[in-house]
């Protein structure tokens, strides 16, 4: 293989490393991140999003180190007790974030359909969350979810070019409104410095889905995967800030409590008809990213377990507990559980890299960040 060709091999092997981490980060919150902002920041929206993508990159180097330090280590025979029982533990906590999430990103899905119809009751949201659990258990039990695994690419390339769409429809917009009565921002929400800070500490999940690579080893290497999150984040980050930067202008709008598919509410007031790719942005990148997770958490058990579960039976097991958890939490219930669930996940990866960091400085910082993500984990709140 000569040297042109081996550079696009790694090239080919390095977007298709990013795509899973990405598609993961954009279904986890594209969808309900700006009403959430709105609620609880109001005109600090933009700030409030760049800290939560700053934290999260500080999780995500973690991960990077964890990749380039820690699997070597546990590679070996005698890899350190603590080392080990650390990543142990951190896989048995991967099981219930991802149940979790997959429940959140069917309720988005249903919320969202049915908003689009003006049917988004409680009600209706649990029950077509519920019926949609079935069918992806179905699949399993007739064909298997790994089937549909061919679906992360295009949804992301779908969610993408929504997500594009609407960034240009409300810059669009923005730019009108500014050269005509001027920006009218969003009021300041009236929140205590607590109250923000504990429901911002909920909003977590919304930059979840970097970690996925730390499970990708059986299909690139190291390196690879390192710089796939990195460039997952860095992409994911500045789309997200831009698209709060956009939005901005149009938060004022919301009226009445926040609502998971408010987002809705804004794309219509710039042009009706851009409700519909925002309704099936929500249907492609949500069921993808349940359907994805559901795979992890199946793994996940099975690892734990040592292959004692038949597959499919670990697959009733996350349905019936998302269904549970379907009509036992809202939306945005949902929303802060998975990100304290990931934020316990986050900082047993802290806990991971203290035990294959050697400086005094690296240690200190990890304490710092695991110190903030228990913090999450104990206090955040959902909105509303």
């Amino acid at each position: 293989m000569n040297r042109a060709t081996s550079r696009k091999s790694a090239f080919r092997r390095l977007v298709h490393g990013t795509t899973t981490p990405l598609a993961s980060i954009f279904g986890s919150g594209f969808l309900v991140i700006v009403s959430l902002l709105s609620d609880t920041a109001g005109p600090f929206s933009l700030f409030a999003m760049a800290a939560i993508c700053a934290v999260a990159y500080a999780v995500g180097a973690v991960i990077r180190h964890n990749i380039a330090h820690a699997e070597p280590a546990l590679a070996q025979p005698q890899a350190p007790p603590l080392l080990k029982l650390f990543e142990r533990v951190s896989d048995l906590a991967l099981v219930p974030a991802y149940i979790i999430s997959v429940t959140l990103y069917l309720r988005i899905l249903a919320s969202y359909a049915l908003g689009f119809f003006d049917a988004d009751t409680e009600f209706n949201e649990r029950m077509l969350t519920t019926a949609i659990i079935a069918f992806i258990l179905l699949i399993e039990l007739v064909r298997g979810l790994k089937t549909l695994e061919g679906l992360e690419r295009w949804s992301l390339i779908t969610t993408l070019a929504i997500i594009f769409l609407m960034i240009g429809s409300f810059a669009w917009y923005d730019a009108g409104v500014l050269s005509a009565a001027g920006v009218i921002l969003p009021p300041l929400p009236d929140h205590s410095a607590w109250e923000i800070v504990t429901v911002l500490a909920g909003t977590l999940i919304v930059v979840q889905g970097f970690e996925t690579t730390r499970y990708l080893g059986d299909e690139f290497d190291a390196d690879t995967r390192i710089r796939a999150s990195r460039n997952a984040q860095l992409i994911s980050t500045a789309v997200y800030l831009l698209f709060v930067a956009v939005s901005l202008p149009l938060m004022h709008f919301f009226s009445g409590d926040v609502a998971g598919n408010a987002l809705i509410e804004l794309a219509k007031e710039v042009a009706v008809w851009l409700a519909a790719p925002l309704v099936l942005a929500a249907l492609f990148s949500q069921f993808s990213a349940a359907t994805a997770d559901a795979i992890s958490a199946s793994g996940n058990i099975l690892e734990i377990t040592r292959h004692r579960l038949p597959v499919k039976i670990t697959y009733v097991l996350i349905c019936g507990l998302a269904i549970l958890l379907t009509w036992t939490a809202d939306t945005f219930e949902i929303l802060a559980l998975a990100s304290r669930a990931f934020a316990f996940y986050y900082f047993l990866q802290c806990l991971v890299a203290l035990e294959v960091t050697k400086t005094a400085r690296g240690k200190a910082a990890l304490v710092s960040l695991a110190a903030l993500l228990l913090f999450i984990t104990i206090f955040a709140v959902p909105v509303g």
